[in-house]
């Protein structure tokens, strides 16, 4: 028996330092050398300062700035509260939380699913290109900016589908922001 239970204990010892310390070592120094940024959370950094992060959705809801999608995760984007809200369709919280969202995302035209909804994570980043293009008119009257200009700026932000065939074409509201900033500064 205590050898059988010293046998245990070394091979329970030995995958411990293995699969709990070596394993993630090597698999953090070949992500480092080999995708850093990614590694790294993809920060978005101006005048060498973090703003944010490409992966990670931020709340925007001033009138002259492109608006994220809603966030389900804690009290907005909390990365340690990820998850959707799991309301079911006809659930009355999210009626009454997308009716609401519908009532201030409105210019008289049909409101983009992904402006009044939350991704399942709640932290999504990204926005269709239909739903950053809805919301040209309210940006351009408050930045002063043209609607062909703030088109422009769109689709040169658009990501395309990965390997022409993977997700759909998405827009990145932090990066699309950003560069409405150096465009026309608040």
């Amino acid at each position: 028996m205590k050898k059988l239970f010293v046998t245990a204990s070394l091979y329970t010892l030995v995958t411990a330092v293995l699969l709990g310390i070596v394993y993630p070592l090597a698999i953090t120094g070949l992500a480092q050398l080999t995708m850093r940024a990614k590694a790294n959370g993809q920060l978005i950094e101006r005048n060498g300062e973090p703003v944010g992060s490409a992966l990670i959705g931020q709340p925007f809801t001033g009138p002259g700035y492109f608006h994220s999608r809603p966030s389900a995760a804690g009290t907005g984007y909390d990365a340690g509260a990820s998850s959707g809200s799991n309301y079911g369709p006809t659930n009355k919280a999210l009626v009454d939380r997308v009716a609401t969202s519908s009532k201030a995302e409105s210019n008289g035209q049909p409101v983009p699913v992904d402006l009044v909804t939350a991704s399942a994570s709640g932290l999504d980043p990204d926005i269709t290109p239909a739903a950053a293009t809805y919301q040209i008119e309210r940006v351009s009257k408050n930045r002063k900016v043209t609607t062909a200009r703030l088109q422009a700026l769109i689709d040169e932000h658009t990501q395309r589908r990965q390997l022409g065939l993977l997700g759909e074409p998405r827009v990145n509201v932090l990066q699309l922001n950003l560069a409405l900033n150096a465009l026309a500064p608040r």
